[in-house]
């Protein structure tokens, strides 16, 4: 994406993906969304392309199954939603098929992303499955960041603690503190995603 494409100025929902089809390989960039189940994802990406509702934000954790495609300025990219993994209270073989479904897109669609948002809850920190995921990310060579969400939720010395331990645990990963509820981080992802 060209450096004036910073700002979005459409998004739509363009389908659910549950394996190899047209759309992965259309040459069109693709910026992924990955973390865990309730660490805001949805809310993220909706504060990323001031729309509300583009992406349903679900009552129930671990309801996402497919990767969601998104159109953003008409076909400059996609934004595509990987389902939330590690939800404690999914059904096993739901969880190992999510896992297999974020790995397969990542490790062997032979799709390389423009780049790999993981997003973690700030309060929270880096969990046992943010780190699989980092390590997948760094062994595939993808491009990627850590988004620190909720941060709004934190008190001033909780925020510089928490961000202290996700730079500590993030290594040489990127960290970007956010919120999708003030929008805090929102202008450096956009520049981030429009290398």
């Amino acid at each position: 994406m060209a450096q004036e494409h910073t700002e979005i100025r459409s998004a739509a929902f363009v389908r659910g993906v549950i394996g190899t089809t047209p759309i992965l390989y259309d040459g069109v960039p693709q910026v992924a969304f990955v973390g865990r189940s309730n660490v805001g994802k949805s809310s993220v990406i909706n504060m990323l392309t001031g729309r509300k509702n583009l992406v349903k934000v679900g009552k129930t954790p671990g309801k996402t199954t497919e990767l969601n495609f998104f159109s953003i300025n008409d076909g400059a990219c996609y934004f595509v939603d990987l389902p939330g993994y590690g939800y404690a209270r999914v059904d096993p073989k739901r969880k190992e098929k999510i896992k297999k479904m974020i790995l397969w897109y990542l490790l062997y669609a032979e799709v390389t992303p423009r780049l790999v948002a993981l997003i973690v809850d700030a309060k929270a920190g880096v969990t046992a499955f943010d780190t699989e995921m980092l390590r997948v990310l760094r062994e595939q060579g993808h491009p990627h960041l850590v988004v620190a969400n909720k941060i709004d939720k934190l008190n001033q010395k909780e925020r510089a603690a928490a961000l202290k331990a996700i730079r500590a645990a993030a290594g040489e990963s990127p960290v970007v503190p956010c919120s999708a509820t003030s929008g805090e981080g929102r202008a450096a992802l956009l520049a981030a995603i429009a290398v």
